[in-house]
């Protein structure tokens, strides 16, 4: 198809803006007044549209609610210090979002729909992009499989909806999380590398006993031996030991995480030592009694930074050092948050200002 670059938009009769206390942000409230909608079917996409946020209307055959053919991205926009609106590495995310789609043998939209309706989408409601610190407009694109038929096939019709909601910073204060060793999150040769819907309703149940037992998150391990640390909750993890900060290589049980990209190669920049390496459980046990790991904190979209202050490991409570200002999760944190804000230089061309 012909792709426009000036998408239809239908506007709201009413905005909801004046309904949200942007002071006192709860993470996923808030949707902001408009959403994209595309459709996929024989063969080609349609024309996408702006209309406004409305719920959608489903046959109770479709495909995505049987056979789990759904995947979404977590993006964020920023108010730049200039007053600008700035959508975070909206190249690495579009790439994120092929090879899921590609993986759950769904249509990939092109990239110029998926450019140009999320920068469209945001400058239309701007005003939802909060001005606090540490908040953001919190974009959410996915596909799902919208052929209604109820036979176990792969969908030969997708929509693609884009709709976004202002969202203040997650896990402000450190957590507590469980090493898990009985349940997994993915596995070898699975779908733990894509942002499918099934990755995340799979890990509900071992995360809501953890926290049964006093812990906000568990740290997944992998799925043939509970050795080595993959995960933690829905973020990447990361470590600093011996002075260095260590993190799980990417395969296809671990996600590619944007924010973890993004902070070992800030760290590089700024001389740090880094390692992309497996990091054993045992491992944590050893550097937690020679008193080598200092920092342990969680790297995604909605939290950027998660402390860890305590790591659950065979029975035992191990905790880390207290943090301060001049940890290195946070010189990253501030560092990352001053690119995306305008105040550093966008070295890296990550900032798609609108």
């Amino acid at each position: 198809m012909e792709i426009t670059t000036n998408i239809p938009v239908k506007r709201t009769a009413q905005s909801r803006i004046n309904e949200v206390d942007f002071e006192q942000l709860e993470f996923g409230k808030y949707v902001s007044d408009h959403m994209l909608v595309c459709d996929y079917a024989a063969g080609a996409w349609k024309s996408p549209q702006i209309v406004p946020y409305a719920n959608l209307s489903l046959s109770p055959s479709t495909l995505a609610l049987h056979y789990g053919q759904t995947v979404f991205e977590g993006m964020k926009a920023f108010r730049m210090t200039d007053g600008r609106i700035n959508i975070f590495r909206m190249d690495k995310h579009y790439d994120r979002f092929v090879r899921s789609l590609e993986r759950m043998c769904m249509a990939v939209p092109p990239k110029e729909i998926f450019t140009e309706g999320l920068s469209q989408l945001v400058d239309l409601d701007q005003a939802w992009v909060p001005k606090k610190a540490g908040h953001a407009l919190y974009l959410r694109p996915f596909i799902y499989a919208s052929e209604a038929r109820f036979g176990v096939k792969v969908s030969d019709e997708y929509r693609f909806v884009i709709f976004t909601g202002p969202v203040p910073s997650l896990y402000t204060e450190p957590i507590k999380v469980k090493v898990e060793t009985t349940f997994i999150r993915a596995a070898k040769g699975g779908t733990g590398f894509a942002k499918c819907g099934g990755n995340y309703g799979g890990a509900y149940y071992p995360t809501q006993q953890a926290r049964s037992e006093g812990y906000d998150q568990v740290l997944w391990t992998d799925a043939s031996a509970h050795q080595y640390i993959e995960e933690s909750g829905m973020m990447n993890v990361m470590f600093v030991i011996n002075d260095t900060l260590v993190t799980a290589p990417l395969s296809d049980s671990i996600l590619d995480g944007v924010t973890r990209d993004s902070l070992l190669t800030l760290a590089n920049d700024l001389g740090y030592k880094t390692t992309e390496r497996p990091v054993a459980v045992a491992e944590l046990e050893s550097a937690f009694a020679a008193g080598t790991i200092t920092e342990a904190f969680g790297a995604g979209t909605a939290a950027v930074v998660a402390p860890i202050q305590v790591i659950h490991i065979n029975g035992i409570d191990y905790r880390l050092p207290a943090y301060h200002p001049g940890n290195l999760m946070f010189t990253l944190k501030n560092k990352l948050e001053s690119i995306r804000l305008g105040t550093d230089a966008d070295v890296h061309n990550w900032n798609f200002v609108i």
